[in-house]
């Protein structure tokens, strides 16, 4: 009983974060933020993990990365790497760390050192070998970077002194810097996973999770709340607020009534049938850019008839994209007609999919692969994402679609955790999902989801593997010519297109909603939310 009582009172605390941008008299209390998030993250250590509601989270809260991508500039700039060295071959990348970034402290950890190489060592190293401590640890692998086979991209992760580390490839890959920029490759403590490990919990690096980004956590009540407060010594620019704290809102109407009534600061992922009423509200305002994103249905090709390309044209050919874009987008996407966003430097027109809807050529598709009372499952995700707002509504005009063309289509949906679970066990027939690029390398849209490697990483959902298609992949990585890497990936392009391993058909806009007492919220144009920018209002009273 004392127990529920003190979880009902930190909840009862939640929207006095909010309260704090204001102090009462002239006594200024440090400044605090609520997120409305919509989900709960499945680890605290986004190595582990693709799901976008884990790295909004995780990745640039908590955690900091060699380099970073400035998607403003269109560069790598420095992170925890103050400058780097790539060896005429390409083959050797040698690094330059930066000295005296501290790690958070909390109950568990005080660093007895500042970050270092070793920090770089353990967390690559914990990848790539399967015979580390920690390899097994997550029994959830290391999907991206599985999905882009970097063990065996990276020959070797070896120091040169405490400040200087080298990565050596056994290729060329032009995308290995966009890599290490991406919300995955975070760098963990060693020090921190060593008194773990010895203490016989090594689990608690994922799970309470020490790094040296800008926001340490301080608590996490699943379904409820995560809470978070300044790291004082992070590397970068302080942030201006002490307190950040995610509640945890899975439903789009609740956290839109949470932010009118100012019980959250910040808010993710409106739908779009509430733009307008968010437009016009006083309190609030509505950002939005083009993001570089795609929302595609994934065919199972592994699984019978879907491992015939006629079956999988024809359930294309029956999907009404402009309707859906109507009817869950409403004008905040635009048609996909690749799995490349028109704004990537590798998109080309000449190779967009061949697919207009056409119910009576689905009809005749499948008559020619004679397939006659097909029923198939469309899983789709039970929470939002930049890419698709509302998937469930998705998945019913998909629904609708496919039975003016004699297919049955069951909706299957789960509460997020179990869906994630049910979902990296490929037992599906189907499903609604989507993509978020962590940068504007093409290849983090091939290589991520449609490469062999990344059938095994569970991130390839259509499980579809083509050797060739791989070799063209890997011959685009390894030139630095743009104009021979655009031609190679519009050659990709053009074999997504030949065989509809999944059927592309939106890429939105990325939008975010906060109350006017927040006067600066970033929002990129890839995946992941950082707070680290934030400015709010402080306005002292009486």
């Amino acid at each position: 009983m004392n127990a529920l009582k003190n979880r009902l009172y930190r909840l009862a605390l939640l929207p006095l974060v909010g309260g704090w941008l204001t102090a009462c008299g002239h006594q200024q209390l440090p400044p605090g933020v609520v997120y409305c998030s919509e989900g709960n993250p499945e680890s605290f250590n986004p190595q582990t993990v693709t799901s976008g509601t884990t790295i909004d989270a995780t990745s640039q809260q908590i955690y900091s990365r060699l380099v970073d991508y400035d998607a403003d500039e269109g560069k790598i700039v420095p992170a925890l790497a103050t400058n780097w060295e790539i060896s005429d071959d390409g083959l050797e990348y040698r690094f330059t760390l930066r000295e005296g970034v501290k790690f958070h402290r909390s109950a568990l950890f005080t660093p007895s050192r500042p970050f270092n190489a070793d920090d770089v060592l353990f967390s690559f190293q914990r990848i790539l070998d399967d015979d580390h401590p920690f390899h097994w640890v997550s029994r959830s692998g290391y999907p991206f970077f599985q999905s882009i086979d970097f063990v065996n991209q990276v020959s070797s992760v070896t120091k040169e002194g405490d400040h200087q580390v080298v990565f050596r490839l056994n290729r060329r890959d032009a995308s290995f810097l966009s890599n290490l920029a991406t919300d995955f490759a975070v760098i963990l403590s060693a020090e921190y996973a060593e008194q773990q490990l010895n203490a016989g919990t090594p689990e608690r690096l994922d799970t309470q999770a020490i790094g040296t980004g800008p926001f340490r956590l301080v608590e996490y009540v699943k379904n409820e709340y995560i809470r978070y407060r300044r790291h004082e010594g992070y590397w970068g620019k302080a942030p201006e607020i002490d307190m950040l704290v995610y509640d945890i809102t899975s439903k789009s109407t609740v956290r839109l009534s949470k932010l009118i009534t100012g019980d959250c600061s910040v808010s993710a992922l409106p739908k779009a049938g509430e733009l307008d009423l968010i437009d016009e509200h006083p309190d609030l305002q509505l950002q939005s850019r083009p993001g570089l994103n795609v929302a595609f249905w994934a065919f199972n090709t592994q699984k019978p008839p879907l491992d015939d390309v006629r079956v999988r044209q024809a359930l294309s050919l029956a999907i009404d994209k402009r309707n859906i874009l109507a009817a869950v987008y409403q004008d905040t996407a635009v048609e996909a007609q690749s799995l490349l966003p028109p704004s990537s430097w590798a998109y080309a027109r000449d190779y967009e999919l061949d697919i207009d809807y056409s119910p009576s050529k689905a009809m005749t598709l499948l008559a020619e692969a004679g397939v006659t009372n097909l029923s198939i499952d469309i899983w789709a995700m039970p929470v939002a994402r930049a890419y698709n707002p509302n998937a469930l509504k998705t998945a019913e005009l998909i629904q609708a679609d496919l039975a003016n063309i004699g297919v049955k289509a069951n909706i299957v949906s789960y509460d997020w955790s179990v869906f994630t679970q049910k979902l990296n066990r490929s037992d599906y027939d189907s499903v609604l999902i989507g993509w978020n690029a962590d940068n504007s390398d093409p290849d983090n849209f091939f290589t991520p989801l449609l490469s062999c490697a990344s059938v095994g990483s569970g991130n390839n959902r259509s499980r579809w593997c083509s050797p060739e298609f791989d070799a063209l992949l890997t011959r685009a990585r390894a030139s630095t010519d743009r104009l021979e890497r655009t031609a190679l990936y519009q050659e990709a392009q053009a074999e997504v297109a030949r065989e509809l391993p999944m059927f592309a058909f939106a890429h939105a806009k990325r939008t975010l909603v906060h109350r006017n007492n927040i006067s600066h919220m970033p929002i990129s144009p890839f995946g992941g939310i950082s707070f680290a920018d934030i400015k709010p209002k402080i306005e002292e009273q009486d």
